[in-house]
Protein backbone atom coordinates (compact mmCIF):
# COMPACT_ATOMS: atom_id res chain seq x y z
CA UNK A 1 0.00 0.00 0.00
CA UNK A 2 1.45 3.33 -1.09
CA UNK A 3 1.57 6.01 1.61
CA UNK A 4 0.26 9.45 0.76
CA UNK A 5 2.56 12.45 0.61
CA UNK A 6 1.61 15.08 3.20
CA UNK A 7 1.09 17.44 0.25
CA UNK A 8 -1.32 15.22 -1.66
CA UNK A 9 -4.51 16.67 -0.19
CA UNK A 10 -3.39 20.28 -0.36
CA UNK A 11 -4.44 22.85 -2.93
CA UNK A 12 -1.92 23.90 -5.61
CA UNK A 13 -1.37 27.22 -3.82
CA UNK A 14 -0.67 25.51 -0.49
CA UNK A 15 1.72 23.07 -2.14
CA UNK A 16 3.62 25.95 -3.71
CA UNK A 17 3.77 27.70 -0.34
CA UNK A 18 5.16 24.57 1.34
CA UNK A 19 7.82 24.28 -1.36
CA UNK A 20 8.70 27.94 -0.85
CA UNK A 21 9.00 27.37 2.89
CA UNK A 22 11.40 24.48 2.33
CA UNK A 23 13.44 26.54 -0.14
CA UNK A 24 13.59 29.46 2.31
CA UNK A 25 15.04 27.17 4.98
CA UNK A 26 17.77 26.10 2.53
CA UNK A 27 18.52 29.68 1.47
CA UNK A 28 18.81 31.21 4.94
CA UNK A 29 22.28 29.85 5.86
CA UNK A 30 23.87 30.26 2.42
CA UNK A 31 27.00 32.41 2.13
CA UNK A 32 26.98 35.50 -0.01
CA UNK A 33 29.04 33.89 -2.77
CA UNK A 34 26.45 31.18 -3.43
CA UNK A 35 23.64 33.72 -3.71
CA UNK A 36 25.68 36.07 -5.89
CA UNK A 37 26.60 33.25 -8.26
CA UNK A 38 22.90 32.49 -8.70
CA UNK A 39 22.10 36.16 -9.30
CA UNK A 40 24.79 36.46 -11.96
CA UNK A 41 23.43 33.29 -13.58
CA UNK A 42 19.97 34.92 -13.61
CA UNK A 43 21.34 38.07 -15.27
CA UNK A 44 23.12 36.06 -17.95
CA UNK A 45 20.03 33.95 -18.59
CA UNK A 46 17.81 37.02 -18.99
CA UNK A 47 20.10 38.34 -21.70
CA UNK A 48 20.61 35.02 -23.45
CA UNK A 49 16.87 34.27 -23.47
CA UNK A 50 15.64 37.80 -24.22
CA UNK A 51 13.86 36.72 -27.40
CA UNK A 52 11.90 34.06 -25.50
CA UNK A 53 10.83 36.64 -22.89
CA UNK A 54 9.92 39.40 -25.35
CA UNK A 55 7.98 36.97 -27.54
CA UNK A 56 5.89 35.84 -24.57
CA UNK A 57 5.36 39.45 -23.54
CA UNK A 58 4.08 40.28 -27.04
CA UNK A 59 1.17 37.89 -26.41
CA UNK A 60 0.20 39.82 -23.28
CA UNK A 61 0.56 43.20 -24.98
CA UNK A 62 -1.52 42.12 -27.96
CA UNK A 63 -4.24 40.80 -25.66
CA UNK A 64 -4.21 44.01 -23.60
CA UNK A 65 -4.46 46.22 -26.69
CA UNK A 66 -7.37 44.16 -28.02
CA UNK A 67 -9.14 44.61 -24.69
CA UNK A 68 -8.82 48.40 -24.93
CA UNK A 69 -6.35 48.73 -22.06
CA UNK A 70 -5.21 52.32 -21.53
CA UNK A 71 -1.83 53.37 -22.86
CA UNK A 72 -0.23 53.86 -19.43
CA UNK A 73 -1.00 50.29 -18.42
CA UNK A 74 0.26 48.90 -21.73
CA UNK A 75 3.50 50.83 -21.19
CA UNK A 76 3.89 49.19 -17.77
CA UNK A 77 3.19 45.79 -19.29
CA UNK A 78 5.56 46.07 -22.26
CA UNK A 79 9.00 44.46 -22.29
CA UNK A 80 11.50 45.40 -24.97
CA UNK A 81 15.01 44.00 -25.43
CA UNK A 82 16.28 47.22 -23.82
CA UNK A 83 14.02 46.74 -20.79
CA UNK A 84 15.10 43.12 -20.42
CA UNK A 85 18.74 44.24 -20.53
CA UNK A 86 17.90 46.81 -17.85
CA UNK A 87 16.41 44.02 -15.76
CA UNK A 88 19.60 42.00 -16.11
CA UNK A 89 21.66 45.05 -15.19
CA UNK A 90 19.48 45.52 -12.11
CA UNK A 91 20.08 41.92 -11.05
CA UNK A 92 23.85 42.41 -11.38
CA UNK A 93 23.54 45.56 -9.28
CA UNK A 94 21.85 43.51 -6.56
CA UNK A 95 24.64 40.93 -6.69
CA UNK A 96 27.17 43.71 -6.10
CA UNK A 97 25.41 44.97 -2.98
CA UNK A 98 26.46 43.94 0.53
CA UNK A 99 24.63 40.94 1.94
CA UNK A 100 22.44 42.12 4.84
CA UNK A 101 22.03 38.63 6.34
CA UNK A 102 24.18 38.22 9.44
CA UNK A 103 24.81 41.95 9.85
CA UNK A 104 25.03 42.89 13.53
CA UNK A 105 22.49 45.64 14.10
CA UNK A 106 23.67 46.18 17.65
CA UNK A 107 25.53 44.26 20.27
CA UNK A 108 27.08 44.53 23.70
CA UNK A 109 28.44 42.59 26.63
CA UNK A 110 25.93 42.77 29.47
CA UNK A 111 27.08 43.49 33.05
CA UNK A 112 26.71 39.77 33.86
CA UNK A 113 29.16 38.83 31.09
CA UNK A 114 26.60 37.57 28.56
CA UNK A 115 27.33 38.54 24.96
CA UNK A 116 24.20 39.91 23.25
CA UNK A 117 23.94 40.49 19.51
CA UNK A 118 20.99 41.47 17.32
CA UNK A 119 21.57 40.19 13.78
CA UNK A 120 19.69 40.43 10.50
CA UNK A 121 17.95 37.28 9.26
CA UNK A 122 15.73 36.60 6.24
CA UNK A 123 11.98 37.10 6.55
CA UNK A 124 11.40 33.65 5.03
CA UNK A 125 8.70 33.34 2.36
CA UNK A 126 7.87 36.67 0.75
CA UNK A 127 4.63 36.73 -1.22
CA UNK A 128 4.33 39.51 -3.78
CA UNK A 129 1.02 40.41 -5.43
CA UNK A 130 1.45 42.82 -8.32
CA UNK A 131 -0.22 44.18 -11.41
CA UNK A 132 0.85 44.37 -15.03
CA UNK A 133 4.56 45.10 -14.61
CA UNK A 134 6.54 41.94 -15.44
CA UNK A 135 9.84 43.65 -14.56
CA UNK A 136 8.73 43.25 -10.94
CA UNK A 137 9.15 39.49 -11.41
CA UNK A 138 12.91 39.72 -11.90
CA UNK A 139 13.44 42.56 -9.44
CA UNK A 140 11.52 40.82 -6.66
CA UNK A 141 13.18 37.46 -7.25
CA UNK A 142 16.65 39.02 -7.18
CA UNK A 143 16.08 40.98 -3.99
CA UNK A 144 14.46 38.06 -2.23
CA UNK A 145 17.26 35.69 -3.24
CA UNK A 146 20.03 38.06 -2.14
CA UNK A 147 18.36 38.55 1.25
CA UNK A 148 17.89 34.79 1.71
CA UNK A 149 14.13 34.73 1.12
CA UNK A 150 11.99 32.58 -1.14
CA UNK A 151 9.81 34.59 -3.56
CA UNK A 152 6.22 33.47 -4.12
CA UNK A 153 4.99 35.64 -6.98
CA UNK A 154 1.41 36.40 -7.98
CA UNK A 155 1.34 38.67 -11.00
CA UNK A 156 -1.81 39.73 -12.78
CA UNK A 157 -3.50 37.61 -15.42
CA UNK A 158 -2.74 40.37 -17.93
CA UNK A 159 0.96 39.44 -17.72
CA UNK A 160 0.63 35.68 -17.38
CA UNK A 161 2.61 34.78 -20.52
CA UNK A 162 5.42 37.20 -19.61
CA UNK A 163 5.63 36.07 -16.00
CA UNK A 164 5.52 32.40 -16.91
CA UNK A 165 8.44 32.86 -19.31
CA UNK A 166 10.40 34.95 -16.84
CA UNK A 167 9.96 32.54 -13.95
CA UNK A 168 10.96 29.64 -16.20
CA UNK A 169 14.20 31.48 -17.01
CA UNK A 170 14.80 32.41 -13.37
CA UNK A 171 14.18 28.90 -12.03
CA UNK A 172 16.47 27.34 -14.63
CA UNK A 173 19.24 29.76 -13.67
CA UNK A 174 18.78 29.32 -9.91
CA UNK A 175 18.66 25.53 -10.16
CA UNK A 176 21.65 25.49 -12.50
CA UNK A 177 23.61 27.45 -9.89
CA UNK A 178 22.95 24.73 -7.32
CA UNK A 179 20.27 26.53 -5.31
CA UNK A 180 16.69 25.30 -4.86
CA UNK A 181 14.67 26.26 -7.92
CA UNK A 182 11.64 26.66 -5.65
CA UNK A 183 13.26 29.81 -4.30
CA UNK A 184 11.31 31.46 -7.16
CA UNK A 185 7.75 30.36 -7.87
CA UNK A 186 4.60 31.65 -9.48
CA UNK A 187 1.44 31.19 -7.46
CA UNK A 188 -0.66 28.64 -9.39
CA UNK A 189 -3.94 29.83 -10.84
CA UNK A 190 -5.17 32.94 -12.59
CA UNK A 191 -8.44 33.54 -10.74
CA UNK A 192 -9.04 35.56 -7.59
CA UNK A 193 -9.39 32.44 -5.49
CA UNK A 194 -5.64 31.88 -5.72
CA UNK A 195 -5.01 35.42 -4.50
CA UNK A 196 -7.41 34.98 -1.59
CA UNK A 197 -5.73 31.73 -0.62
CA UNK A 198 -2.31 33.36 -0.72
CA UNK A 199 -3.57 36.16 1.52
CA UNK A 200 -4.73 33.58 4.05
CA UNK A 201 -1.63 31.36 4.01
CA UNK A 202 -0.57 32.51 7.47
CA UNK A 203 2.17 30.27 8.81
CA UNK A 204 3.36 29.36 5.32
CA UNK A 205 3.90 32.87 3.94
CA UNK A 206 5.75 35.24 6.26
CA UNK A 207 4.88 38.56 4.64
CA UNK A 208 2.90 39.88 1.69
CA UNK A 209 3.88 42.91 -0.38
CA UNK A 210 1.24 44.29 -2.76
CA UNK A 211 2.37 46.39 -5.72
CA UNK A 212 -0.22 48.04 -7.90
CA UNK A 213 -3.16 50.41 -7.80
CA UNK A 214 -5.03 51.67 -4.78
CA UNK A 215 -7.75 49.03 -5.10
CA UNK A 216 -5.30 46.11 -5.08
CA UNK A 217 -3.36 47.49 -2.13
CA UNK A 218 -6.51 48.20 -0.12
CA UNK A 219 -7.84 44.68 -0.79
CA UNK A 220 -4.61 43.01 0.38
CA UNK A 221 -4.30 45.20 3.47
CA UNK A 222 -7.92 44.70 4.52
CA UNK A 223 -8.37 41.02 3.69
CA UNK A 224 -5.00 39.39 4.36
CA UNK A 225 -4.31 37.37 7.49
CA UNK A 226 -0.63 37.29 6.48
CA UNK A 227 1.34 40.35 7.68
CA UNK A 228 1.48 43.02 4.96
CA UNK A 229 4.06 45.65 4.11
CA UNK A 230 1.90 48.30 2.49
CA UNK A 231 3.17 49.95 -0.65
CA UNK A 232 1.29 53.04 -1.71
CA UNK A 233 0.01 54.93 -4.67
CA UNK A 234 1.96 57.95 -5.83
CA UNK A 235 0.00 61.19 -5.66
CA UNK A 236 3.22 63.22 -5.73
CA UNK A 237 3.50 67.02 -5.62
CA UNK A 238 5.92 69.63 -6.95
CA UNK A 239 5.78 72.96 -5.09
CA UNK A 240 7.42 76.00 -6.68
CA UNK A 241 8.30 78.47 -3.95
CA UNK A 242 8.23 82.28 -4.04
CA UNK A 243 12.02 82.36 -4.15
CA UNK A 244 13.04 80.06 -6.96
CA UNK A 245 15.16 79.54 -10.03
CA UNK A 246 12.62 79.55 -12.87
CA UNK A 247 14.73 77.50 -15.27
CA UNK A 248 15.34 74.88 -12.59
CA UNK A 249 11.67 74.83 -11.64
CA UNK A 250 10.51 74.23 -15.22
CA UNK A 251 13.10 71.49 -15.73
CA UNK A 252 12.20 69.68 -12.50
CA UNK A 253 8.47 69.96 -13.17
CA UNK A 254 8.67 68.52 -16.68
CA UNK A 255 11.00 65.71 -15.62
CA UNK A 256 8.82 64.87 -12.61
CA UNK A 257 5.69 64.66 -14.74
CA UNK A 258 6.64 63.65 -18.26
CA UNK A 259 9.83 61.57 -18.18
CA UNK A 260 7.69 58.49 -17.48
CA UNK A 261 4.16 59.34 -16.34
CA UNK A 262 3.02 55.75 -15.78
CA UNK A 263 5.14 55.20 -12.66
CA UNK A 264 4.35 55.92 -9.01
CA UNK A 265 7.08 58.56 -8.56
CA UNK A 266 5.73 60.78 -11.35
CA UNK A 267 4.32 64.12 -10.19
CA UNK A 268 0.53 64.43 -10.27
CA UNK A 269 0.03 67.93 -8.80
CA UNK A 270 1.81 71.26 -9.28
CA UNK A 271 1.53 73.93 -6.57
CA UNK A 272 2.82 77.44 -7.31
CA UNK A 273 3.35 80.27 -4.81
CA UNK A 274 1.24 83.29 -5.80
CA UNK A 275 4.27 85.61 -5.79
CA UNK A 276 5.95 83.71 -8.64
CA UNK A 277 2.84 82.65 -10.59
CA UNK A 278 3.06 85.45 -13.19
CA UNK A 279 6.67 84.67 -14.00
CA UNK A 280 6.51 80.89 -13.75
CA UNK A 281 3.15 79.65 -15.00
CA UNK A 282 3.33 80.88 -18.64
CA UNK A 283 6.70 79.16 -19.05
CA UNK A 284 5.57 76.04 -17.18
CA UNK A 285 2.35 75.66 -19.18
CA UNK A 286 4.20 76.00 -22.48
CA UNK A 287 6.79 73.42 -21.37
CA UNK A 288 4.07 71.01 -20.25
CA UNK A 289 2.25 71.49 -23.55
CA UNK A 290 5.42 70.67 -25.46
CA UNK A 291 5.66 67.46 -23.42
CA UNK A 292 2.05 66.59 -24.25
CA UNK A 293 0.68 67.14 -20.76
CA UNK A 294 -2.91 68.25 -20.05
CA UNK A 295 -3.22 70.59 -17.07
CA UNK A 296 -6.22 70.33 -14.75
CA UNK A 297 -6.19 73.88 -13.42
CA UNK A 298 -7.82 75.59 -10.47
CA UNK A 299 -9.51 78.97 -10.93
CA UNK A 300 -6.24 80.83 -10.31
CA UNK A 301 -4.29 78.85 -12.95
CA UNK A 302 -7.00 78.83 -15.64
CA UNK A 303 -6.44 82.44 -16.82
CA UNK A 304 -2.80 81.64 -17.62
CA UNK A 305 -3.97 78.86 -19.89
CA UNK A 306 -5.90 81.28 -22.11
CA UNK A 307 -2.66 82.86 -23.32
CA UNK A 308 -0.83 79.54 -23.59
CA UNK A 309 -0.69 76.78 -26.15
CA UNK A 310 -1.20 74.31 -23.30
CA UNK A 311 -4.16 71.97 -23.01
CA UNK A 312 -5.80 73.37 -19.87
CA UNK A 313 -9.10 72.20 -18.40
CA UNK A 314 -10.89 73.16 -15.21
CA UNK A 315 -9.97 70.99 -12.25
CA UNK A 316 -12.61 69.20 -10.21
CA UNK A 317 -12.40 68.08 -6.58
CA UNK A 318 -11.43 64.60 -7.77
CA UNK A 319 -8.29 65.86 -9.50
CA UNK A 320 -6.47 66.65 -6.25
CA UNK A 321 -6.56 63.02 -5.11
CA UNK A 322 -5.98 61.40 -8.51
CA UNK A 323 -2.93 59.38 -9.43
CA UNK A 324 -3.22 59.92 -13.17
CA UNK A 325 -0.37 57.69 -14.38
CA UNK A 326 -0.78 59.56 -17.66
CA UNK A 327 0.12 62.85 -19.33
CA UNK A 328 -2.11 64.81 -16.96
CA UNK A 329 -1.33 67.02 -13.97
CA UNK A 330 -3.42 69.05 -11.54
CA UNK A 331 -2.25 72.61 -10.85
CA UNK A 332 -3.08 75.24 -8.26
CA UNK A 333 -1.80 78.60 -7.04
CA UNK A 334 -1.29 78.79 -3.28
CA UNK A 335 -0.90 81.79 -1.00
CA UNK A 336 2.13 80.55 0.92
CA UNK A 337 4.45 77.66 1.65
CA UNK A 338 2.24 76.73 4.58
CA UNK A 339 -0.78 76.64 2.26
CA UNK A 340 1.12 74.28 -0.02
CA UNK A 341 1.94 72.05 2.95
CA UNK A 342 -1.73 72.07 4.00
CA UNK A 343 -2.78 71.01 0.51
CA UNK A 344 -0.20 68.21 0.50
CA UNK A 345 -1.27 66.99 3.94
CA UNK A 346 -4.87 66.84 2.75
CA UNK A 347 -4.37 65.12 -0.59
CA UNK A 348 -0.98 63.40 -0.71
CA UNK A 349 -0.64 59.63 -0.64
CA UNK A 350 2.55 60.06 1.39
CA UNK A 351 4.89 59.03 -1.40
CA UNK A 352 7.11 61.91 -2.64
CA UNK A 353 6.88 65.69 -2.56
CA UNK A 354 9.36 68.20 -4.02
CA UNK A 355 10.07 71.86 -3.36
CA UNK A 356 11.94 74.07 -5.83
CA UNK A 357 13.41 77.02 -3.96
CA UNK A 358 16.53 79.13 -3.53
CA UNK A 359 15.63 79.80 0.11
CA UNK A 360 17.33 77.56 2.67
CA UNK A 361 14.72 78.59 5.24
CA UNK A 362 11.88 77.54 2.93
CA UNK A 363 13.56 74.23 2.12
CA UNK A 364 14.12 73.52 5.80
CA UNK A 365 10.53 74.33 6.75
CA UNK A 366 9.10 72.25 3.89
CA UNK A 367 11.18 69.20 4.79
CA UNK A 368 10.20 69.55 8.46
CA UNK A 369 6.46 69.88 7.83
CA UNK A 370 5.87 67.44 4.97
CA UNK A 371 5.44 63.86 6.18
CA UNK A 372 6.00 61.68 3.13
CA UNK A 373 8.45 58.85 2.54
CA UNK A 374 10.66 61.17 0.48
CA UNK A 375 10.94 64.96 0.40
CA UNK A 376 13.06 66.34 -2.43
CA UNK A 377 14.67 69.77 -2.46
CA UNK A 378 15.49 71.09 -5.93
CA UNK A 379 15.28 67.60 -7.40
CA UNK A 380 12.75 65.63 -9.42
CA UNK A 381 10.23 63.35 -7.73
CA UNK A 382 11.46 60.66 -10.11
CA UNK A 383 14.50 60.04 -7.89
CA UNK A 384 12.40 58.11 -5.38
CA UNK A 385 13.56 54.73 -6.57
CA UNK A 386 15.67 51.96 -5.12
CA UNK A 387 18.09 52.00 -8.03
CA UNK A 388 18.53 55.78 -7.89
CA UNK A 389 19.11 55.59 -4.13
CA UNK A 390 21.83 52.99 -4.65
CA UNK A 391 19.80 50.11 -3.21
CA UNK A 392 19.76 48.13 -6.45
CA UNK A 393 16.34 47.02 -7.66
CA UNK A 394 13.55 47.72 -5.20
CA UNK A 395 10.76 45.47 -3.98
CA UNK A 396 8.40 48.44 -3.77
CA UNK A 397 7.99 51.82 -2.10
CA UNK A 398 6.42 51.51 1.32
CA UNK A 399 4.21 54.38 2.44
CA UNK A 400 3.55 52.90 5.87
CA UNK A 401 5.62 53.72 8.94
CA UNK A 402 6.28 50.30 10.47
CA UNK A 403 9.44 48.28 9.67
CA UNK A 404 10.02 49.77 6.21
CA UNK A 405 9.35 53.19 4.68
CA UNK A 406 10.26 54.49 1.24
CA UNK A 407 12.11 52.44 -1.40
CA UNK A 408 12.55 48.95 0.00
CA UNK A 409 15.93 47.39 -0.66
CA UNK A 410 17.71 44.45 0.90
CA UNK A 411 17.70 45.46 4.59
CA UNK A 412 13.91 45.94 4.45
CA UNK A 413 13.57 42.29 3.40
CA UNK A 414 15.12 41.10 6.64
CA UNK A 415 14.01 40.79 10.22
CA UNK A 416 16.31 40.35 13.22
CA UNK A 417 16.95 37.83 15.93
CA UNK A 418 18.94 38.01 19.15
CA UNK A 419 21.89 35.71 19.80
CA UNK A 420 22.69 35.30 23.48
CA UNK A 421 26.07 33.73 24.29
CA UNK A 422 27.01 32.89 27.83
CA UNK A 423 29.46 30.70 29.73
CA UNK A 424 27.20 28.57 31.87
CA UNK A 425 25.07 31.57 32.84
CA UNK A 426 21.81 30.89 34.65
CA UNK A 427 19.18 33.33 35.80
Amino acid sequence: MTSLSPYDNLSPVARAAYRSKAAAADLAPLPRAAKDDALLAIADALEVRTHEIVSANAEDVERAAAAGTEAAMIDRLTLTPERVRAMAHGVRDVAALPDPVGEVVRGSTLPNGIDLRQVRVPLGVVGIIYEARPNVTADAAALCLKSGNAALLRGSSSAIASNTALVRVLRDAVGGAGLPADAVQLVPGEDRDSVRELMRARGLVDVLIPRGGASLIRTVVEQSTVPVIETGTGNCHVYVDAETDLDMAVSILVNSKASRPSVCNAAETLLVHQDVADAFLPRALDALAEAGVTVHADERVLPYGEASKAAVVAATADDWETEYLSYDIAAAVVDSLDAAVAHIRLWSSGHTEAIVTTSQAAARRFTQLVDSTTVAVNASTRFTDGGEFGFGAEIGISTQKLHARGPMGLPELTSTKYIVTGDGHTR
